[in-house]
């Protein structure tokens, strides 16, 4: 699937997507990463049925998105941040609009239900403006989840919360069992959250895979951070005379040291008990380091 479009005014065409290609899952929760302007909201749009794709198909559970759009409208739900709700409503008022919008029966039983879940049914009567950032995103994800989507696409959900909300965000989204489709700059969102992921740049799929493949495609080697009591100096020289030792870099007091790859652990770790050591940690690469790399 392709979309491209021409700039008003100007001789250019711009290729937002590029041949995507891409199949998650039913019930995993898939990540897509990429560089402000890599496509990923125009991908969202496209599989929401909010733009027309320029060339090729998708389908969502064998339905044409195109040609069975209505199915997309009734089974899919769609959320841009918390900025989806009215701040002069109470969050009561904003659910029962959309349920009425929606034509959700029964929705005085669904809504205490679903504000129950997400601990918000104490504020259902408070005016969403005294809402927290938090709150506002957990009640635009109720109004979401009052269509019980069978596939949920969250567009960079989590932007500027706090920790302790976003952890508890996460929980949630967990305890959902149903398809999620993520786009998120937040590493640790992604990284708690998804089963695969797919980097996306300059509208291209360079891979999809999961956390730990992506991670092992940075290097086969191998770093850990190493503490010794007293003078540093004689185990640095003697770490340089090793083979198997492909650096050593000096941060903060510690030996951070890069081995070729696992095989050559029990060497270091024979190596090493005849020295001082107070402690030892190995570095695993994170998907920040993978993103980093994957984005230049």
């Amino acid at each position: 699937m392709s979309n491209a479009y021409d700039l008003k005014g100007k001789n250019k065409t711009i290729i937002a997507l590029n041949k995507i290609n891409l199949k998650i899952k039913p019930g995993e929760i898939f990540g897509l990463l990429g560089p402000n302007g890599a496509g990923k909201t125009t991908l969202v749009s496209i599989l929401t049925t909010l733009l027309q794709p320029t060339s090729g198909y998708a389908t969502i559970f064998g339905h044409n998105i195109s040609k069975e759009s209505w199915y997309v409208k009734e089974n899919v739900g769609l959320m841009f941040g918390k900025e989806m709700i009215y701040y002069r409503l109470t969050g009561y008022r904003n659910l029962k609009f959309f349920c009425k919008i929606y034509g959700i029966k029964d929705y005085k039983r669904k809504i205490n239900e679903i504000m129950k879940f997400l601990n918000l049914s104490e504020w259902l009567g408070q005016f969403v403006s005294n809402y927290s950032q938090g709150m506002k995103l957990k009640l635009a994800l109720a109004r979401v989840l009052l269509t019980e989507p069978k596939l949920l696409f969250l567009d960079e959900p989590m932007l500027g919360l706090d920790p302790n909300t976003v952890k508890e965000v996460i929980e949630i989204l967990k305890d959902l069992n149903i398809t999620i489709f993520l786009t998120s700059h937040q590493m640790n969102v992604v990284s708690k959250l998804c089963d695969r992921i797919a980097f996306l740049k300059e509208g291209t799929i360079l891979n999809v895979d999961t956390q730990e493949n992506f991670k092992k495609m940075i290097s086969d080697e191998i770093k850990f951070q190493i503490k010794v009591s007293g003078n540093k100096n004689e185990l640095v020289t003697h770490l340089n005379q090793l083979d198997f030792v492909r650096g050593i870099n000096d941060e903060d007091g510690n030996i951070i040291i890069s081995i070729d790859n696992e095989n050559y652990l029990p060497k270091l770790l024979g190596f090493l008990k005849d020295y001082p050591v107070i402690h030892l940690n190995e570095l695993r690469p994170t998907l920040e380091d993978v993103f980093i790399k994957l984005s230049r």
